[in-house]
């Protein structure tokens, strides 16, 4: 029950996030909306009701230190691709000492 529960609220919010993302410009924008924010959603709502609100602040924190990390990953890989012009494969995995780095500090000042 739980895994079609899941599927519903997945596929809703998807399909509500890719109808937002038609709708703003530029088009590229909605596959941002589509994807992780998406499962995030289906993720609190699904724990909320089996764990209670204390477990999903404390996943909703967690989440956003995952979010700070990977902007930061992402803006270290951006700024190497624009600066430098190595190929994108090559950058974005020797970038991924910064997203662990950044992700590791997040968990042990604030998270721990």
């Amino acid at each position: 029950m739980d895994l079609l529960l899941r599927f519903v609220i997945g596929g809703s919010v998807v399909s509500l996030f890719s109808i937002w993302g038609d709708v703003l410009k530029p088009k590229s924008l909605g596959g941002v909306f589509a994807g992780a924010p998406t499962i995030a959603l289906a993720t609190i709502l699904l724990t909320a009701h089996k764990e209670g609100a204390h477990f999903v602040a404390i996943e909703g924190r967690s989440m956003m230190g995952g979010a700070v990390a990977f902007f930061a990953y992402a803006c270290v890989v951006s700024f190497t691709l624009m600066r430098f012009k190595p190929s994108a494969l090559k950058c974005a995995s020797l970038a991924m000492p910064v997203w662990a780095a950044v992700a590791f500090a997040i968990w042990a000042f604030w998270l721990r």
